[in-house]
């Protein structure tokens, strides 16, 4: 089985080689055959491997290199936004080099070759792994909650794994170590403390994969700080939210990206605004009570994308087909225009750029009756973007939220912050992250089966 998964991460690597040799061929013959460049031969070099790097950090931080995990659609975007944003910078950096404004005409080229090669090719090299490589067989072990909407999620995955068999804890320790021994991985879902360290002990023992839907004080405790006081080993969880020095920090982003964006975007905006009035003529914004940090409520903008008449039967969040929202709001949903009008929310001090989504009152006392830890994520400001946004959907469940938000809240940085912004123009394209509940559902809470 080791071997097995050796030669498999061999071949991503060099799959993944591949699109980098490209990259770096194909901008090193536009970089010398179309401008003038005014280096030596070292010093053109030195260009490509910055140019490299640029696009390799960007792609890496987009999990594009993941081609044994992430779908194809989503390591096709994430290339694809990565060779975009890197070609925009590398015709800056060409402007600036030689001190004039050149043709774009080359780079524009660059790009939408770059990106059919790497998608032809991530679908080829997906099709060769999925081939020599079936899904992987699968065991699931659960406890007092049946995971059957867990199971839907995994049931689309369905070229990487296989579940072949579901047990209940209550099958006994030495019934699910025989069966575990079966398979090529366990998943543990739900299960009570005990039981599930016994279950992690006996697949460390036998190298046997495990994957852990983790519980809330395993992700407050995964990020704790390592002491060495004495020589038994302590972990410290400050569980302080962020520090005085990081909300400082935060903040000038805030302000900063805030202003940028609003100016950047106004071409976009201003359009939004005017065709929302024309269409029904009324409100072309939509305002509404949240919650932030400590539970202090704020009044959060966004672009109408309703009926003017969308709640008079009650709050409940948007579902799949809703009718209730306009044509234009559709659109502006689908592509988060929406959304944009929160950047004054955060030039206020509302809210942040990253955080987590902040929640109406209604909806929030219906989520902490059914989750008392969803005040949790109440330590930082809400934000217009965030691990729950990046990587869940609009009806993502509420304790999975609380999940993502709590591991961005512990894991905070700078950097982080910088990443989830770009990680979010991914996000633009992608239909799954717009999704709405079901009809029959009020909220994203679901009732246990």
């Amino acid at each position: 089985m080791y071997l097995q998964e050796e030669k498999k991460r061999f071949l991503a690597v060099a799959a993944n080689l591949i699109i980098l040799v490209f990259q770096a061929r194909s901008f090193g013959y536009v970089w010398s055959n179309c401008y003038d460049s005014p280096y030596f031969f070292r010093g053109d070099y030195v260009v490509i491997a910055l140019y490299m790097a640029f696009i390799y950090l960007l792609t890496k931080s987009f999990n594009g290199y993941k081609i044994n995990y992430m779908r194809v659609s989503y390591l096709c975007v994430s290339h694809a936004v990565a060779i975009s944003l890197g070609g925009a910078v590398a015709y800056a950096f060409i402007c600036m080099a030689l001190n004039e404004y050149e043709s774009f005409t080359p780079i524009l080229i660059l790009v939408a070759v770059q990106i059919i090669f790497v998608v032809l090719w991530i679908v080829i090299a997906r099709t060769v792994v999925n081939y020599i490589y079936p899904p992987r067989q699968m065991v699931v072990i659960y406890g007092n909650y049946p995971p059957d909407d867990f199971l839907d999620k995994l049931n689309k995955k369905s070229d990487r794994y296989d579940i072949c068999e579901i047990l209940n804890y209550d099958e006994g320790l030495k019934k699910i170590c025989q069966d575990i021994s079966a398979y090529q991985g366990v998943i543990l879902y739900d299960l009570p403390s005990e039981d599930r360290n016994s279950i992690i002990k006996y697949c460390y023992k036998n190298s046997i994969r495990a994957y852990v839907v983790p519980k809330i004080t395993d992700i407050v405790m995964r990020e704790s700080e390592e002491l060495y006081l004495v020589d038994t080993p302590l972990f410290l969880a400050r569980n302080q939210g962020l520090h005085i020095d990081q909300r400082i920090l935060k903040r000038a982003m805030d302000i900063v990206v805030s202003i940028i964006g609003i100016i950047v975007l106004s071409p976009i905006m201003i359009p939004t605004a005017i065709l929302i009035k024309l269409y029904d003529r009324g409100p072309v914004l939509y305002k509404q009570t949240r919650f932030t940090r400590d539970k202090k409520t704020f009044t959060i903008y966004k672009f109408r994308s309703m009926a003017v008449d969308a709640e008079e039967k009650g709050v409940r969040l948007a579902s799949k087909k809703d009718s209730r929202i306009t044509p234009i709001g559709r659109f502006i949903r689908r592509t988060h225009i929406d959304e944009t009008m929160q950047l004054f929310n955060v030039l206020k001090g509302d809210m942040s750029i990253v955080g987590p989504r902040p929640e109406r009152p209604e909806i929030f006392e219906k989520y902490q009756e059914s989750i008392p830890e969803f005040e949790f994520r109440l330590k930082v400001k809400a934000g217009i973007t965030g691990y729950a946004q990046v990587h869940g959907k609009y009806n993502t469940t509420p304790i999975d939220k609380l999940k993502l938000d709590l591991l961005y809240i512990e894991r905070y940085s700078f950097l982080l912050d910088i990443k989830l912004m770009l990680l979010t123009l991914r996000i633009i394209f992608s239909k799954d992250s717009t999704e709405g509940i079901d009809s029959n559902q009020e909220t994203a809470l679901k009732e246990e089966k």
